[in-house]
């Protein structure tokens, strides 16, 4: 997989995901804060399917 996530996408990704897990953990909001393992993913990773689909990438170019 080609990595289209730079490196302020990638943490806001991850500290979003965190803190939708976070939340969904502690019972602040309800089961659909388990959706921040997406981002969480992603940012992980380095690379957005629908980054690759739309054509879009954060990187900076080499």
């Amino acid at each position: 997989m080609k990595t289209n996530v730079g490196t302020i996408d990638r943490s806001l990704r991850i500290a979003v995901g965190l803190i939708l897990i976070g939340l969904s953990l502690s019972g602040t909001i309800g089961l659909w804060g388990w959706i921040g393992v997406v981002p969480l993913a992603t940012g992980l990773l380095r690379t957005c399917p629908a980054y690759s689909l739309l054509g879009i990438n954060s990187c900076k170019r080499s």
